[in-house]
């Protein structure tokens, strides 16, 4: 019998949750996603990828979002599934992880801060 779609993105989720946030490539830059995040240059986006909020950083998101690709689709293909699927597991504990006043992007394209 198939499995279902609540039942397969739950499997999905606790897998990946597992998965620790460390297993994320950091960018070795003079500003972090953590920097980027905390001054408001950039925000999270409801995918897993950062969005940039000052133009100034467009480079440094860029390599960051570049990374975290490669980590969901290795995910991805690990596990079976889509990397926007992966990309949106990895947001749901990036966004819950992330300090209170990161600017948040959700699917709607409004942002608002934790």
């Amino acid at each position: 019998m198939p499995m279902r779609r609540r039942d397969f993105l739950a499997r999905l989720t606790g897998l990946l949750c597992a998965l620790p946030l460390a297993a994320l490539p950091t960018v070795a830059h003079a500003q972090s996603a953590e920097d980027l995040r905390r001054s408001g240059q950039a925000g999270e986006r409801f995918d897993g990828y950062m969005e940039v909020r000052e133009s100034s950083v467009a480079g440094v998101v860029a390599q960051i979002n570049a990374q975290r690709r490669e980590v969901y689709q290795r995910r991805a293909q690990e596990q079976g599934v889509s990397v926007d699927q992966v990309g949106r597991v990895f947001a749901q504990e990036i966004i819950r992880k992330a300090a209170s006043g990161t600017w948040i992007r959700d699917a709607g394209g409004n942002w608002s801060q934790k």
